[in-house]
């Protein structure tokens, strides 16, 4: 028989059942959930597979209320500052946003490699390649690049293929 995980005493199983049903939130609603199970007397294998999550992770939440009660089940993504600060200020972010627009380089090829350049030459320090494709991304815009041509096309055979193309049968 598989060992049974013990919750430390901050509600009872009707009071995690209780807040299980009134909440709105879908993580914490599962999270109680889990809790809920657990104290029912389940093991978490068999809770994992009623809230569909592997049983390492419900002893991870059970983990989390053990050593903090409630306010363990927080879901963490959603508390404000969650992630990384923006590299760019606001007024840089136009900056960039215009200099997209205008073409960019004097190529007028605008990619991530050539953002990151950008944002490097503006910070003063590197910036990865993938940095650029999320400003780009953040902006609204995508990477662009021109068809390409093929070095040994003909030009006057192509426009001839297209205006026989065009003639109707």
């Amino acid at each position: 028989m598989p060992r049974l995980i013990s919750l430390a005493p901050h509600l009872t199983a009707e009071e995690l059942h209780q807040r299980y049903r009134a909440a709105e939130d879908p993580v914490l609603r599962t999270r109680y959930q889990m809790l809920w199970l657990l104290a029912e007397g389940r093991s978490a294998k068999q809770v994992g597979e009623v809230v569909g999550f592997s049983p390492e992770w419900v002893r991870d939440v059970a983990r989390r209320y053990n050593a903090a009660g409630p306010d363990g089940l927080a879901d963490g993504r959603k508390r404000p500052g969650a992630g990384r600060e923006r590299i760019l200020t606001g007024e840089d972010e136009a900056e960039l946003a215009a200099w997209v627009d205008a073409g960019g380089p004097s190529d007028g090829l605008v990619n991530s490699v050539t953002v990151a350049a950008w944002m490097s030459a503006r910070l003063g320090r590197p910036v990865r390649y993938q940095v650029g494709y999320r400003y780009l991304q953040r902006l609204g815009f995508s990477p662009q690049r021109p068809r390409p041509r093929h070095a040994g096309a003909d030009e006057e055979a192509q426009e001839a293929f297209k205006k026989r193309a065009l003639r109707k049968p």
